[in-house]
């Protein structure tokens, strides 16, 4: 295919366009802007379409969320709605890992595609030297005679690094004599896992931004009382390093639509959506709404509906679940598929009779997503080798578990004009009115019952087995504010279950969660399940090595 090369608009057009005041959009650099967002007007009642798109259970490449995020949004356009698409900003984890950039791809991209995989306006930066302060100030207050009586043994507060970096998991701070600190063990994690992450994707004002950095817990004092941010005086100038981070940031697709890219929370580590804010932002501007949700309806949708609808006090219309026959053929036991690997060839030749055998993964997640009360869309993502039968065999499996639509979309090749059947499957799923959102569990259900909630409706579980560690805490969080959090579960993606290698629609299986945090100012409890690390590792052969510089400024191989 020719590479295509869009003639991006102004963006001050756009933000005109989106009734946005001129002295609340703020030009950033080439390609991207800041929204100043107070000047919504939260008590006017506009009542636009709000669409999740979520998916199945992925291969290492990813199935084409954002793309089909993005083609929707284009095809809602063509059908002469005002669309927004709201996504998370990528994180140079999975950029300069094996996945590859999260600008989307083929003709259903964000524009500049570069801008967006680096940097962008810096808010993952923001957020790092706000986590890391935090960090700076606990060993300092250690250091300094420790005033708070901290517990070295209970600290909990990482340091954060937008990189994958396996060799950070586990260290030691502190070496080097009395002068150099007090050494303990501590660790890395990547800096999109961070609980500041959450709270900016959370956060709804400055004010809320600013009690939830003063409301975070860092570990114990030795008499057993949680130690918090605002002990250490340090929380005031965390909020001042997240001032303009809190603003949305504005962009576009390849066709001159809108797109506000805000928070980066990853969805099997933390609650995988992008920010309140750029969603209320969007919902008071736009005709129809377009947000994903990170991984599977299992990560990214289930925290979507448990947590980020709680906050916003908004549910979907509709929910659109991507899936591919390369998807399906995995799951149907065609190759052998590493993480960190390329795909195995064999998953892009068609297979009618390995996706019939993948397509329990598709039936689990349509049946996820009606559980929350809403319509399902499914969203055949083509991809070249696909075979009608297979898309045939996809739409026919999909109807009959309950699907609002199955509709092949081809808007990878052939951007919004590809994806009209699809926004229009999506139109009328979501203005049957037949959507009646409701979350998971109660709040006041215990932590452990909502946990075993998520782990057997959810997943397929039989039941919850609980290390000392998270016992442990559990007792301490009984009777706690914290045992009316929400629960955000981090396990692999790469399943249901907590196994990466099992694939499929499993069920019967005993869920082992390892450790549970309180993240007091997320507002949820954080339950870790099986081998899932906080700090991501680089595949053997990691999409860095082909990124590069050119002598005019160009930048190059950013997939």
């Amino acid at each position: 295919m020719v590479p295509y090369a869009p003639s991006l608009r102004d963006l001050k057009e756009i933000a005109r366009d989106l009734g946005i005041p001129s002295s609340h959009y703020h030009p950033y650099g080439p390609g991207r802007g800041k929204i100043d967002p107070r000047f919504l007007n939260r008590e006017k009642g506009k009542r636009s379409l709000y669409v999740l798109v979520s998916g199945m259970t992925p291969t290492p490449a990813g199935e084409g969320k954002t793309t089909t995020s993005i083609g929707l949004s284009m095809g809602l356009e063509r059908l002469g709605l005002r669309s927004v698409v709201t996504l998370r900003q990528p994180s140079m984890g999975p950029v300069f890992g094996i996945k590859g950039g999260g600008a989307g791809g083929g003709r259903s991209t964000i524009e500049p595609s570069t801008v967006l995989n680096l940097h962008l306006t810096g808010d993952i930066h923001a957020v790092g030297a706000a986590h890391n302060l935090l960090a700076a100030a606990i060993d300092n207050s250690l250091y300094h005679g420790n005033p708070l009586e901290i517990d070295p043994l209970s600290v909990t507060w990482s340091r954060v690094v937008d990189v994958n970096d396996r060799a950070l998991r586990r260290i030691v701070v502190g070496l080097g004599g009395p002068g150099f600190g007090v050494p303990r063990e501590s660790r890395f994690e990547i800096a999109v896992s961070s609980e500041i992450m959450a709270i900016l994707a959370l956060s709804r004002s400055w004010e809320e931004l600013s009690v939830r950095l003063s409301s975070i817990t860092f570990g114990r004092s030795r008499d057993g009382r949680l130690l918090r941010a605002s002990d250490l005086g340090v929380d005031g100038a965390m909020a001042a390093l997240l001032r303009e981070a809190f603003w949305p940031n504005l962009m576009q697709t390849q066709e001159g639509t809108a797109a506000i890219i805000h928070g980066s929370p990853f969805a099997n580590i933390a609650h995988g959506n992008s920010s309140v804010m750029g969603d209320l932002v969007a919902l008071e501007t736009a005709d129809v709404v377009v947000t994903e949700a990170g991984f599977g309806s299992d990560l990214g949708g289930e925290k979507f509906f448990d947590i980020k609808c709680r906050v916003s006090g908004r549910g979907p219309d509709a929910a659109v679940l991507v899936v591919t026959t390369r998807g399906l053929r995995m799951h149907g036991g065609v190759g052998k598929v590493r993480s960190g690997r390329a795909l195995p060839p064999e998953l892009f030749m068609a297979n009618p009779g390995a996706v019939r055998a993948g397509i329990p993964n598709m039936e689990r997640h349509v049946g996820i997503l009606r559980g929350f009360g809403v319509p399902v869309v499914v969203a055949i993502n083509s991809l070249e080798g696909d075979s009608d039968e297979e898309h045939a065999a996809i739409v026919e499996a999909a109807m009959k578990v309950g699907a609002s639509a199955a509709v092949v979309s081809t808007h990878f090749a052939e951007g919004g004009r590809g994806a009209e059947g699809l926004a229009k499957a999506v139109l009328d799923a979501a203005q049957g009115g037949t959507a009646s959102w409701k979350p998971l569990y109660a709040l006041t259900d215990s932590p452990e019952s909502k946990i075993e909630t998520v782990a057997t409706k959810v997943y397929g579980a039989s039941s919850v087995s609980w290390s000392e560690n998270a016992r442990t805490e559990l007792e301490r969080i009984a009777g706690t504010p914290a045992a009316e959090f929400p629960v955000c579960i981090a396990k692999t993606w790469a399943s249901l279950s907590h196994d990466p290698t099992v694939l499929g629609a499993p069920t019967g299986f005993v869920f082992p969660v390892r450790e549970v945090r309180i993240l007091s100012g997320a507002g949820f409890l954080l339950a870790v399940a099986g081998e899932t690390q906080t700090m991501p590792g680089l595949p053997s052969d990691p999409a860095f090595s082909r990124v590069s510089l050119s002598p005019d400024g160009t930048i190059t191989g950013i997939l």
